[in-house]
């Protein structure tokens, strides 16, 4: 499948990596309180081998993480979009949808704005049945982005993340879905 080169919402666009995005992309992801709720923060050389991962993953199945870019100034702000689940459990294989902005941009709505924009083309353009969302249990603000998307929260399905040390207390992960029929009723409630 051609790569999804770009999406558009009110005041964001969702583009394709370019190498000048590493410096902010690894600054973004070196900030302690950007990655509180991840094991660990990235060197600029694990930012870059992470924006290759997401590039691969882009051309083998047309989807991806994009980056995020302000429309007013232009301005490198993170990323956000769909991305096969990397790892076994009881709801894969899934397609998850995630995001993360560099901190300046926090509580301004653009979490919930791009990840509805890739919502709607996982949906309208991939055809997509559901997509998933989870993150550790302490993560109340991207829990919250889960709920503004219409997503709901599904206890049965909380799991201890394979990726994730045994003793590193964010192993804990809540998961949320959405179906297609759920996102439709979203559009016309």
């Amino acid at each position: 499948m051609e790569p999804i080169q770009e999406l558009e919402s009110a005041r964001l666009v969702l583009r394709q990596w370019s190498d000048a995005d590493l410096p902010e992309f690894a600054r973004m992801c070196a900030d302690p309180q950007v990655m509180r709720y991840f094991p660990a923060t990235l060197s600029r050389l694990e930012s870059a081998a992470l924006i290759g991962r997401i590039r691969g993953h882009f051309a083998e199945y047309g989807f991806g993480l994009w980056a995020l870019q302000r429309k007013d100034g232009g301005e490198f702000i993170g990323l956000t979009g769909l991305l096969n689940v990397s790892f076994d459990a009881e709801f894969t294989p899934a397609v998850e949808i995630g995001w993360r902005l560099a901190k300046e941009h926090w509580g301004l709505g653009y979490a919930s704005e791009a990840a509805w924009t890739a919502l709607r083309c996982g949906f309208d353009r991939l055809k997509l049945n559901d997509v998933v969302a989870f993150t550790t249990q302490t993560n109340l603000p991207s829990q919250k982005v889960m709920q503004a998307i219409g997503m709901q929260y599904d206890p049965s399905a909380d799991f201890e993340h394979p990726k994730v040390a045994a003793d590193d207390p964010l192993r804990h992960h809540v998961l949320y879905r959405i179906t297609r029929a759920q996102w439709l009723d979203t559009l016309h409630g």
